[in-house]
């Protein structure tokens, strides 16, 4: 088959989420004096909206507040796959942590793939929610025993699964295992239309309101980017990484990752399925209607935050993965998101630590955050109206590490500590001679900034020391930010943060507004 492109253009051109551009901006206030609640959720992704949803309807006060819009985050940036397939996981977890803990997690995930559907129905809610099987295969020999064992694990949870050695797509596999009735759909489609039953009668959703300060008690007091508080008797933080720690050591078992998605159009008529590969580099397929087209979104290349030399490079290795199998008329759209995978691969739900009884926690989603986020939301629901949750052991985030955890702790601070050393070590280049649209790590004085010239031309200078643990940022030339490699954190070239658990921007210096002499 003869595989075309007929259109490249820039990448700047249409480096963004289908999800977004495809859906109205939403306008929710920002929090503009002090309030009582119930309950404050810290979050607007899929976790907050769910269980901002579900305690409004049980006659809980509610208010969520979020750092910048809603469901713009990682639920924003997606694949949005609804499936209980994540990856190699159930074999993991029956031999890590056993079988009745492997059936709750496989339990959480079959259950909320219903659960969103029978949602999407109540409220006559138009998302392309759709159930379609999710094949995960590989191409190597090696491999097949992978494919082997976890077939037989999800047998063995009561999961419809099958063996196969082939696939209803132009791809040559050694084996691959399906998961039935599993389902896509379009998240913001599915979560705005739930979040405009939220506010009114006492609850309310805030945009723009960032909390900077927690402050436990029995009544916790929370305070905003604008001085403003919020006081409730129960808290639920969701905001991906967790903006308060508690003590529970999160830093120390969440590793930040990186991957990328490609939206194209085909001349083929893509299959009524989804698909993922079980090796590196990683590859994931689906199709999306967007009205016009049948969009097929690629998704894949990850890897740990700020630990490449170039990024851009990695939506190239898409774009080719998608031209081998198909005729590709065109790249519609281009996105990057980032993921928070604990030691173990099981999400964190619950009480952020075992001694604190009103502060809950929902992270480490790892790639597989529709169902996984949808579960924390009932799971913590369940908890904060004094009601027993089936699946709340296996996400417990104070459940003990296995021998393999243990291992990927050390591994994973270790490799902190030496990106902490080794970013001091490395020099930047001595001038401040940068094209429009580049950036690049310069010294000026013997001190190193970090600089990018945009496309007017005017230069902006930001510090590089990350404001969370001070590690040192690496230049992202695909998103045009200062990503940190130690814990995720992302900063606009201007030095407003992206995210991550950094809650101080960077110094931003301009030419003639500052003490740094760009003269050179």
């Amino acid at each position: 088959m003869n595989k075309t492109n007929n259109k490249s253009p820039n990448i700047d051109e249409y480096l963004n989420s289908y999800w977004i551009k495809s859906t109205q901006e939403t306008d929710y206030p920002p929090l503009d004096r002090d309030i009582n609640i119930d309950v404050v959720i810290i979050g607007g992704g899929i976790v907050g909206i769910t269980a901002g949803y579900l305690l409004k309807k049980q006659g809980t006060k509610v208010a969520i507040i979020e750092a910048s819009r809603i469901v713009q985050g990682a639920t924003g940036f997606t694949t949005a796959k609804i499936t209980s397939q994540h990856h190699l996981i159930y074999d993991k977890i029956i031999n890590s942590m056993g079988l009745d803990l492997a059936k709750q997690y496989a339990n959480a995930n079959e259950s909320s793939i219903e659960f969103m559907e029978n949602i999407a129905g109540e409220l006559n809610i138009n998302c392309d929610f759709e159930r379609l099987p999710a094949y995960m295969y590989t191409g190597r020999q090696k491999c097949i025993k992978d494919i082997e064992k976890e077939t037989q694990a999800a047998l063995s949870l009561g999961i419809k699964a099958r063996y196969i050695d082939k696939l209803p797509i132009d791809l040559k596999i050694e084996a691959a295992l399906v998961f039935e009735n599993q389902a896509q759909f379009h998240p913001r489609k599915y979560l705005l239309p739930i979040a405009k039953k939220i506010p009114g009668d006492g609850s309310y959703i805030f945009e723009n309101t960032e909390a900077v300060e927690i402050e436990k008690g029995n009544t916790v007091t929370i305070t905003t980017n604008k001085g403003k508080k919020v006081k409730a008797s129960q808290v639920i933080i969701a905001s991906h990484f967790p903006c308060y720690d508690g003590m529970g050591l999160y830093l120390t078992r969440l590793r930040p990752q990186r991957s990328y998605v490609i939206a194209t159009s085909i001349q083929e008529i893509f299959p009524k399925a989804m698909f993922i590969n079980t090796e590196e580099p990683g590859r994931s397929l689906r199709f999306q209607n967007d009205g016009e087209n049948q969009l097929v979104l690629v998704g894949g290349e990850g890897h740990k935050t700020a630990h490449e030399a170039s990024f851009k490079g990695h939506y190239d290795n898409l774009q080719g993965f998608a031209q081998s199998i198909f005729n590709v008329k065109d790249v519609l759209y281009k996105w990057s998101t980032q993921d928070y995978i604990t030691l173990d691969k099981v999400p964190y739900v619950g009480k952020i630590t075992s001694s604190e009884e009103n502060i809950y926690v929902a992270t480490g989603f790892g790639e597989w955050g529709m169902t996984n986020g949808t579960a924390a939301a009932r799971i913590l629901t369940d908890k904060i109206l004094g009601r027993d949750n089936p699946w709340e052991r296996v996400f417990n985030p104070s459940r003990p590490f296995t021998a393999t955890a243990y291992k990927k702790l050390f591994t994973e601070n270790f490799d902190v500590a030496k990106e902490l050393i080794i970013s001091k070590i490395k020099s930047g280049e001595d001038e401040v001679n940068i094209n429009p649209g580049e950036g690049k790590i310069v010294k000026i004085d013997g001190d190193k900034y970090g600089a990018y010239k945009d496309e007017d031309g005017k230069l902006h200078i930001v510090d590089i020391t990350c404001t969370h643990v001070g590690c040192e940022l690496k230049w992202n030339d695909a998103e045009r930010s200062w990503d940190c490699g130690c814990h995720g954190s992302r900063f606009t070239y201007d030095g407003e943060i992206l995210e991550g658990p950094a809650t101080h921007k960077l110094n931003h210096y301009n030419e003639g507004k500052n003490k740094i002499d760009l003269n050179l």
